[in-house]
């Protein structure tokens, strides 16, 4: 009797667990398909006047499509680039109009599609690092331009590589879980009560510039955490951090003149920073080449985005032969150009007193600049930028860590030391 009774009852808990599984499935088939119209076959499309084909070059600089479809040295958008994320490398695939390779089959409905709900020609769902999350609000009409100019650049034959994921995150089934939690697609709708330049900037931002991709958190599954966008965060590689562009204390500009966020996004220095990193290849293949209408839309906004105060640093104090160490290498390489009180010298090498890019609570970009230099890029204000050499292979991880740490503890300055430990964790 017991017998049955069991066989009865693990018979009931399997058919539930089925029952269960093909619930879960239909939802997230449902996730994935919501509010999607099936694509009309055999369209034609539109003639492209040379306006349309001035705007879709000039949308493609706003979304730094080059920065990721074109390899150093490479045809420009042949793809081939590799995109590091934590779950492997994603390699951006050629969008010239070849026919073999690249878009050449593509529809505009194809391509409209890819943007606003993430999908490949095929249906096949497509990873995030297209940043599609953001790109789903991109109008129909914008994205009819950036296809049509895509289209008319020259066609590059060269085969897509394969993207190198690890297991599960290169199954579809996967990316279909993650895109049920994280994706929903989204029309870009302007704020009743702001001016039209202000939803201009709003749009860029939050569209085709896709600065919430690198400048929010993010989860343990690559999603942006709840109320996280423009909270800061690190870079797909966690190589660099890109700041908060909603604490004044990191990226924030609110409180800084308009002018002089403008300069930033176009020239890549201002009175109050300079760009380096990931930030300044933005700069040179996109943000300079942008009017300064669109630029002035952008610093409006960047400007209206809500204060979050970044969580508190650690204080804690170096030990006082680490600051001796510092100030030691500190004297030996780094004063002649940023100053024995920091202070740097205007248009040429930034202050480090005050500097919030050196106080982050996060060591990252502060070890990263020391380790490989730090470049502005060459733009129509900044033609002949002064940068800084690399010193990673003529300092030891004691010696980046004790003058990191002199830096971030010196001049009025109170950000966490940097161990030798924090330094070999930087990729």
């Amino acid at each position: 009797m017991k017998k049955v009774n069991l066989r009865k009852m693990a018979r009931r808990a399997g058919a539930a667990s089925m029952v269960l599984a093909l619930m879960a499935a239909s939802w997230v088939a449902w996730m994935n398909l919501r509010g999607e119209a099936p694509l009309v076959a055999g369209v034609p499309a539109m003639p492209a006047s040379s306006e349309v084909l001035r705007r879709g070059a000039y949308l493609a600089r706003a979304g730094n499509c080059m920065g990721c479809h074109t390899t150093a040295g490479g045809a420009e958008f042949a793809g081939g680039r590799g995109v590091e994320t934590p779950f492997g490398v994603v390699v951006a695939p050629n969008i010239t109009p070849d026919a073999k390779t690249g878009i050449g089959h593509w529809t505009a409905g194809e391509f409209w599609r890819s943007l606003h709900h993430g999908r490949s020609k095929d249906g096949r769902l497509l990873y995030p690092a297209f940043p599609y999350p953001s790109f789903t609000q991109v109008s129909r009409e914008d994205s009819d331009a950036l296809y049509a100019f895509l289209r008319s650049v020259p066609a590059v034959e060269k085969a897509n590589a394969p993207h190198a994921l690890r297991f599960p995150y290169s199954t579809q089934a996967a990316l279909a879980v993650w895109r049920a939690l994280y994706f929903r697609p989204g029309t870009f709708e302007s704020e009743a009560g702001q001016r039209a330049e202000w939803n201009r900037g709003k749009y860029l931002i939050q569209g085709l510039g896709h600065c919430a991709a690198c400048h929010s958190g993010r989860d343990a599954l690559g999603g942006t955490r709840l109320n996280a966008m423009f909270a800061g965060g690190l870079m797909p590689d966690a190589a660099w951090y890109a700041p908060s562009l909603a604490s004044p204390d990191e990226a924030g500009v609110q409180r800084w003149p308009r002018e002089q966020v403008v300069r930033l996004l176009k020239d890549g220095v201002s009175a109050h920073a300079s760009v380096s990193g990931p930030m300044a290849e933005v700069v040179f293949s996109s943000t300079q080449h942008l009017t300064d209408q669109d630029l002035d839309a952008m610093a409006g906004y960047l400007a209206s985005i809500p204060v979050r105060k970044a969580p508190p640093a650690e204080s804690r104090r170096a030990d006082a032969e680490v600051m001796v160490a510092g100030r030691k290498v500190y004297e030996q390489h780094c004063t002649a150009c940023h100053g024995d009180q920091g202070q740097g010298a205007s248009g040429m090498y930034p202050a480090l007193a005050g500097n919030r890019a050196v106080t982050l609570a996060l060591h990252i970009n502060v070890v990263q600049v020391i380790q490989q230099g730090g470049f502005m890029p060459t733009t129509a204000g900044n033609p002949q930028p002064f940068g800084m050499p690399p010193y990673g292979q003529l300092l030891n991880n004691d010696e980046i860590a004790a003058v990191a740490t002199f830096i971030r503890q010196s001049w009025g300055n109170s950000a966490a030391p940097v161990s030798t430990l924090d330094v070999l964790r930087v990729k």
